[in-house]
């Protein structure tokens, strides 16, 4: 391995390593060092896709197995949003037939396998640097992760209707006896505490509510023509 500095050029090409494992990370540095990278490195996916919009950078090297939106989704999130940058994913032997999948649905332009060693980079490099092939995942990107969350343009606040209070005690429309046989309303006693006082929002709100049953049960029996004109 050559002498790791730290690059301070902005003709420099950007690499954006995206892995919560600082070990991983921190070797991934190292290795993109020695080649004369500028290094940028998050820890999630959704952070990852952020920072690619900013940066735009040359490379991403990103771990499949990362919070918040897995590599997967995270790269398709990228090559939806277009740009030139070539994806490498990194992935456990465990996880070989995924990394697979994902490097043909992102359009990745190559895979490896952790740990990175810098022969592995090496014997990868013409690979990395050639072509960008397509991203079939993104034709179907919805299917592939249905429960994605997607930022909708805001369309105001909601207005939520109310629900109107229930007259307890009373039958069903067209049911309704004479006036003086209507089934007694159930009465509500309001008692106080000498020691403790409702607040005056409580109180009011009780008020209102009674006030909203008197008024409600009055318009109700005018509609039935139980009250006079």
């Amino acid at each position: 391995m050559g002498l790791v500095t730290e690059i301070d050029d902005d003709a420099a090409p950007t690499v954006l390593i995206v892995d919560n494992n600082p070990m991983s990370s921190l070797r991934l540095s190292n290795l993109f060092k020695t080649r004369n990278f500028n290094v940028e490195v998050c820890e999630d996916g959704d952070q990852a896709v952020d920072d690619y919009i900013r940066l735009d950078p040359e490379l991403v090297v990103l771990s499949l197995d990362i919070p918040s939106l897995d590599g997967h989704l995270a790269a398709l999130e990228m090559r939806e949003h277009g740009g030139e940058s070539r994806i490498v994913f990194v992935a456990p032997t465990r996880m070989a037939e995924i990394a697979r999948n994902a490097t043909f649905s992102a359009g990745a332009v190559a895979w490896l396998q952790k740990p990175i060693s810098g022969e592995a980079l090496e014997s990868a490099w013409s690979t990395i640097l050639g072509p960008i092939p397509e991203a079939p995942g993104l034709e179907d990107l919805d299917e592939l992760y249905p429960d994605r969350v997607q930022i909708e343009e805001d369309a105001g606040p909601l207005a939520i209707p109310l629900p109107l209070p229930a007259l307890g005690g009373l039958p069903p429309l067209g049911e309704l006896p004479p006036l003086g046989e209507l089934p007694d309303l159930p009465v509500v006693v309001s008692v106080e505490s000498d020691t403790v006082k409702p607040k005056k929002g409580k109180k009011r709100l009780f008020v209102l509510v009674v006030i909203g049953l008197i008024a409600g049960g009055a318009g109700y029996a005018y509609q039935q023509g139980m009250l006079p004109v």
